[in-house]
């Protein structure tokens, strides 16, 4: 009984996947073009189709080229679109690579006094600033070393100097004192005299 159930099911399973495929076949243009021709009846080296079928096929064409027509007309409203989205994608694209261009020119570059320079010419100016420095305050500082030691000396000298004088003039004092004395003598003597 099971395998008369399964004979069975296979069997109708068949016939209705016929079935469709014929129906699928009888509602393509081809199909019914095909269809009206063998049911057609002959007439010399004619066909005659009867008016209803004529109108039937007549619409169904008519029907099937208004739907490809629609689908044309859709097809290129999407290739329309398409082509709107890739020239708007190719436009922000080249956007999109002007700003990095601009992003990585700036990256590179630093703005010194209203200037955009690069990098590496910042850098050259920057150090040879710095280094110009340097070498200006040890040229200062060896200067101000050697102003302080001719400085010193010239203290010293003066020191000395002043302490000669110093002695000098005690010197001259004494002597003078001792001339004023001598003198002062001999006017005694002279007057005493």
């Amino acid at each position: 009984m099971k395998i008369e159930a399964l004979i069975a099911s296979i069997f109708f399973i068949s016939v209705f996947s016929f079935a469709q495929e014929n129906n699928t076949q009888k509602n393509t243009l081809n199909g019914q073009f095909n269809e009206i021709y063998k049911t057609s009846n002959s007439y010399q080296t004619y066909k005659v189709i009867s008016k209803n079928k004529f109108l039937e096929l007549n619409q169904n064409v008519l029907d099937s080229l208004k739907e490809l027509k629609n689908s044309i007309v859709e097809k290129n409203k999407q290739l329309s679109e398409k082509g709107n989205t890739i020239k708007t994608t190719q436009e922000n694209l080249t956007l999109t690579q002007i700003a990095l261009h601009k992003a990585k020119e700036k990256e590179n570059s630093i703005s010194l006094f209203g200037l955009q320079l690069n990098k590496l010419t910042y850098n050259l100016i920057l150090w040879s600033i710095i280094l110009g420095l340097l070498l200006a305050l040890l040229y200062y500082i060896f200067r101000f070393n050697r102003s302080n030691i001719l400085t010193k000396k010239a203290q010293s000298s003066l020191l000395d100097v002043e302490h000669e004088f110093d002695k000098h003039r005690k010197k001259f004092l004494e002597r003078e004192q001792k001339l004023r004395r001598q003198l002062q003598d001999e006017i005694n003597k002279q007057r005493n005299i």
